[in-house]
């Protein structure tokens, strides 16, 4: 059995519904798929930033509705800690100098001290990690 990682990317096409995306996750027990905190992160503060930024009533119920969603959509994945291993992980990774993203270095260490795929549409930036396996199941 294997361990799936979904990417930030990768958790806003479930959530809107990609049908071959939704199709490969179903085609997986609930156990193989998961995120990073990280992921979880970026995920509710960009809707935190949303609704502070808000204007207008609409704005503001726009920003509270996509929160209750990604909320929903989490509810169900298990979610991967950054733990003391895979931070240690991260900072070799910065080291490599990978020209990558602090966040999917993050990420990417959760899913190397895992043992865990990353699902990503950001296939360029991941494979440069070495040791990462990477997969994009937006594509048939």
């Amino acid at each position: 059995m294997s361990l799936f990682v979904l990417d930030s990317d990768t958790l806003s096409l479930l959530e809107n519904g990609h049908p071959g995306l939704s199709a490969r996750i179903a085609s997986h027990s609930a156990t193989e798929i998961s995120v990073a905190v990280i992921v979880v992160e970026e995920a509710l503060s960009g809707w935190y930033s949303m609704i502070r930024k808000a204007k207008n009533p609409r704005q503001l119920a726009l920003g509270y509705d996509e929160l209750a969603d990604t909320v929903s959509a989490l509810s169900g994945i298990r979610i991967l800690r950054y733990t003391e291993a895979a931070i240690a992980r991260f900072h070799g990774l910065l080291k490599a100098r990978l020209n990558v993203r602090a966040n999917d270095l993050r990420i990417a260490a959760i899913a190397l001290e895992h043992n865990a795929i990353v699902v990503t549409r950001n296939v360029r930036d991941f494979m440069v990690v070495p040791g990462l396996i990477v997969e994009d199941w937006s594509q048939p």
